[in-house]
């Protein structure tokens, strides 16, 4: 059986591509399929694998501005030329899910997200101070096109996979379609805490809007405490000039730099609202308590008090917590919850244990038992609906 793997663009490591590792490893001889591929920007894992890129990458300034060229993704995906094979998955986040399977091929569509430009995180790409005003005027008739497109093209896919309980819900809301959740893989074994955490904050992210990483840098702006920001993205030179000194950016990192700081770091900050967030787990695993954001996926990988709650434990531990929720997505809220923190005590053992429950075997259980019951039939309704596809 020939296997092609949907990606939406391999232009660094981030946690997708963690994920299409994980689809390689149950689907080695599997063939690759994206929108953009920058050479040397992925793992060699995913670097071997024959690659099948979209015309994209070879517009002008696509290796690091292919986020400009959103309307030509439908376009470009459906152009993918997946015949001769017999069976597709794809990992989306964006259009991957929209390929065009040959008649007759099973599609298992394991969906991070709904194109999330266009349905609940529209503001925070496109709303005021967010995007410049040519930008949100192409993008005002442009995302209703693109949001009719994306609900009816998920009648591609035979069965989704949903990352989260979160993104679960998203599906039904947006593609009227049920999904299975079956959570991200986590490398748990590359992490171990150090003897000693040191006195800094750190945020490993994509600098993208939804991340949220500008509330952190007020946040830490008004805490004047150490706080280390790991990644790129089209934001960091907005960000750099917002923050004070005690902010640092180190740009990318090798994953080994990025275990290090995770295992000596006073706190992991986590203020978006995520479909998943695999670094929160990482985190967990090496030994750091997350300061989270009280809304998606932080739900299903956090466990602890709310701010206000933890005053209750001020000076002790919380039993089985590994980490702090924040309820309001404000800078003061965030601030708050880090000086509550500081007057907890989280035990080591609870955050590895708590981080276990997403290894990377249980992803590759829940993927397998997905495909068995798609090839059984069990799954296979590519015209099933729960409820109609609805606006965001």
């Amino acid at each position: 059986m020939r296997v092609a793997i949907v990606h939406d663009w391999l232009t660094g490591m981030r946690g997708g591509e963690r994920v299409l590792e994980a689809l390689l490893d149950l689907w080695p001889d599997a063939e690759i399929f994206t929108l953009l591929h920058v050479p040397g920007s992925v793992s060699p894992k995913i670097e071997s694998r024959p690659i099948h890129a979209a015309f994209i990458g070879r517009l002008p300034g696509a290796a690091r501005h292919y986020r400009r060229y959103l309307p030509l993704f439908p376009f470009a995906i459906e152009r993918l030329d997946l015949r001769g094979f017999d069976f597709v998955v794809s990992s989306s986040h964006c259009v991957a899910k929209s390929a065009i399977p040959v008649a007759g091929a099973p599609h298992l569509c394991y969906c991070h997200t709904p194109m999330r430009y266009v349905w609940d995180l529209y503001p925070d790409y496109f709303g005021p101070g967010r995007a410049p005003w040519p930008v949100r005027l192409a993008m005002a008739p442009l995302a209703p096109w693109l949001r009719r497109w994306d609900a009816a093209t998920a009648e591609r896919v035979s069965a989704f996979v949903a990352s989260s309980g979160h993104v679960r819900d998203r599906i039904r809301r947006c593609y009227g379609r049920d999904a299975t959740v079956v959570h991200p893989p986590v490398d748990i074994g590359r992490f171990r805490p150090a003897a000693q955490r040191d006195d800094f904050y750190l945020m490993v992210n994509a600098l993208v809007p939804y991340k949220r990483v500008e509330l952190a840098v007020e946040a830490f702006n008004t805490l004047g405490r150490p706080l280390v920001i790991v990644g790129t993205g089209p934001g960091l030179e907005r960000l750099r000039r917002m923050a004070r000194p005690n902010i640092r950016f180190t740009g990318w990192l090798p994953d080994d730099d990025v275990a290090d700081l995770l295992a000596r770091c006073r706190a992991f900050i986590h203020p978006a609202n995520e479909d998943f967030g695999i670094t929160a787990v990482e985190a967990q695993a090496a030994g750091a308590p997350v300061i989270a954001f009280r809304a998606g996926g932080a739900l299903e990988t956090v466990v602890g008090p709310t701010a206000e709650e933890a005053e209750a434990f001020a000076g002790g531990t919380v039993p089985g917590a590994t980490g702090l929720f924040f309820t309001e997505q404000t800078p003061g809220a965030l601030a708050a919850a880090v000086r509550a923190a500081d007057r907890l005590a989280f035990e080591p053992a609870a955050l590895q244990a708590n981080a276990h429950r997403f290894d990377a075997p249980a992803f590759r259980r829940g993927i397998r038992r997905a495909a068995r019951r798609l090839f059984a039939g069990a799954d296979r309704e590519p015209h099933r609906r729960t409820r109609p596809a609805a606006r965001p």
